[in-house]
Parts: structure tokens; C-alpha cells; sequence
């Protein structure tokens, strides 16, 4: 079965406090972008690589793919001005039945146990998305502080790839956009269909903050 993944890279970096987009900074000696499309590519080399950017990113990634060696097959494609239609710009260019993964760009540090188990699943039940535990106490606080526990146990972190039947998504994300299509699960979810879980990986962090990025390259390090 072919194998696709759309990697989503919107992000401008402001909680970064940096002017360099953030999928575009450095890790561990490459920009974070490339060490996400690395790990497609190191987990299957057959896989069918997409990279969704801002249209006026394109040149710069271009320019660093070839000041960093990047030797992964990709396609690149402009986004949209919300990351559903970055997605939907990205499944367009898939012209044939397979499986597809939906990633965040900074995102660079999933396992191929991860990506093993996410597949296999996909095939089997098309649409796999991984969770992690909360491992935190969970509050509700509303306008008026008022407030009240929630029982984490039933509470869930969602993680990407988020993985599914090609075709199937293509078609589902064929509609207008509503402010609750937080991601591609949330589009599946109601359009009727039924989801799997497979269990994510807290390492498999987003890197949004300073923080994230060191925690990661010590992670990389280790």
C-alpha cells in the first residue's frame, strides 16, 4: 500500500521570540522542518513526502535544503490561511489510493515504533491517531473562577501523525470550514466516521517555546 505524509509547517514563531520562523530553527544542528521530514524518510524511504509552507517560505526552505544536504524526495506545496486548508493543499497532491499521515512540522522527533504502529493501524481501520496520558491534575476554571476537578484519566493529549485512508480523507475534507476543525480527527469524527487511538510518545513533543527546543535537543543528544 502507498505510503504519503503531508507535513504542515505554518507556524511564525512568536512564542519562540525569534524572527525566524520556528520550524525553521535550528536542532541539533538542522532546522527542525528537516529533521521532521527526516524521520518520514529514515522510518520508510518509499514514502511519498509533502511539505505544506506559507507561499512566501517556499524560497527560503529551498535555500536551506540545499545549505543543509537535504537528500529526502519531497514535494513542496503552499498553504492556506488556516492549517485545515493546509492540509487540504496538501492532500491534492495525492493522485493515488494509499495510506496518509497528517504531521505538525515541529514535530521532528517521532519513533519509527511510533510510526510502525500508527501505519499498520491506519490500514487496518482507516484512521489511527495517537494520545498520550495526562499526567497532570486537570481544572476546569470558568469566567467567574469558579471551578472543579476533572478526572484525568478520561482525559486524552493528541499528538500527530494523525493517519488515514487517503481517498477517504481527500473526501472528507472536501467541505466548508468550521472553527472546531482543530485537526484532521476532528474533521473525520464528524463527518460520521469512527476513529482508532494507538498510544503516542511523550518525547514526541511540539516544539512552540525555547524550552521545547532545548528539551529536544537534549533528547536528540541522548
Amino acid at each position: 500500500m502507498n505510503r504519503f505524509v503531508v507535513i504542515v509547517a505554518g507556524g511564525k514563531g512568536l512564542r519562540m521570540g525569534n524572527e525566524i520562523p520556528k520550524q525553521f530553527l535550528l536542532l541539533a544542528g538542522k532546522p527542525i522542518l528537516m529533521r521532521s521530514l527526516e524521520a518520514f524518510f529514515n522510518f520508510d524511504s518509499a514514502i511519498h513526502c509533502i511539505v505544506v509552507l506559507p507561499e512566501y517560505q517556499i524560497d527560503y526552505w529551498k535555500t536551506l535544503c540545499t545549505q543543509y544536504d537535504c537528500n529526502v524526495p519531497h514535494t513542496v506545496v503552499a498553504g492556506g490561511k488556516e492549517r485545515f486548508y493546509s492540509v487540504q493543499n496538501g492532500l491534492r497532491a495525492i493522485t493515488s489510493d494509499g495510506v496518509v499521515a497528517v504531521h505538525d512540522g515541529v514535530r521532528p522527533i517521532v519513533s519509527k515504533s511510533m510510526l510502525q504502529e500508527g501505519f499498520a493501524l491506519a490500514e487496518k481501520c482507516g484512521a489511527a491517531v495517537p494520545y498520550v496520558d495526562s499526567v497532570d491534575s486537570l481544572r476546569i476554571i470558568d469566567e467567574n473562577q469558579q471551578t472543579k476537578p476533572v478526572d484525568r484519566s478520561i482525559v486524552k493529549r493528541i499528538q500527530t501523525p494523525q493517519i488515514f485512508d487517503a481517498k477517504q480523507l481527500q473526501t472528507i475534507m472536501n467541505v466548508e470550514f468550521k472553527p472546531q476543525f482543530t485537526d484532521e480527527a476532528t474533521v473525520w469524527e464528524l463527518s460520521g466516521k469512527k476513529l482508532c487511538f494507538y498510544k503516542g510518545n511523550y518525547n514526541n513533543i511540539k516544539i512552540t517555546t525555547p524550552e521545547d527546543l532545548v528539551f529536544a535537543d537534549n533528547l536528540l543528544k541522548k
